[in-house]
């Protein structure tokens, strides 16, 4: 079984920015700035040593990056990286709005970046909601900002949700 084993006699950091930036280059073994599979293959492979860990390598690898990848690209850059930890001192996306920008690419489907009355009834449709043309235009009315159609925004207004600190 793969042991990691903390060493008491080391002393504590304080986890300041400039640490993380020390770790995540460690992580990065191909010093490619992002931290990809084959880098964290080499880490795993370097900290087991051949001992098995009872886990399936690849997907505990694929489950480290999908939940880091913010930006979907398959790898995890600095910024993700301070983003996982909490650390940033920009206001990042929390988990929930990047789901409601997924819920929002799937309603929109004609990918315009603006919900139609046509992609709001055909989605109430699919998600097995009850909703007659004027029930989707009242929530077009809702949103506020187009008689026409709803933007990412608006549509977080029709629902109530507002991301603000």
């Amino acid at each position: 079984m793969c042991q990691w084993e903390r060493n008491p006699s080391r002393p504590t950091k304080t986890n300041s920015p400039l640490e993380f930036r020390s770790a995540f280059e460690v992580l990065d073994a191909d010093r490619d700035g992002k931290i990809g599979r084959e880098d964290l293959r080499r880490l795993y492979a370097g900290f087991c040593n051949g001992n098995d860990s009872g886990y399936n390598e690849d997907d505990m690898i694929e489950s480290m990056i999908s939940l880091a990848d913010l930006n979907k690209d398959g790898f995890v850059e600095y910024e993700e990286f301070e983003h996982v930890l909490g650390l940033s001192s920009k206001k990042k996306k929390t988990i929930f709005e990047v789901i409601m920008e997924d819920v929002f690419k799937v309603m929109d489907k004609d990918g315009d970046g603006r919900l139609s009355h046509e992609d709001l009834k055909s989605y109430m449709e699919w998600a097995g909601f009850s909703a007659s043309d004027e029930d989707i235009k009242a929530m077009i009315t809702l949103g506020g900002d187009d008689e026409q159609d709803v933007s990412f925004n608006a549509l977080l207004q029709i629902l109530g949700v507002d991301f603000a600190d």
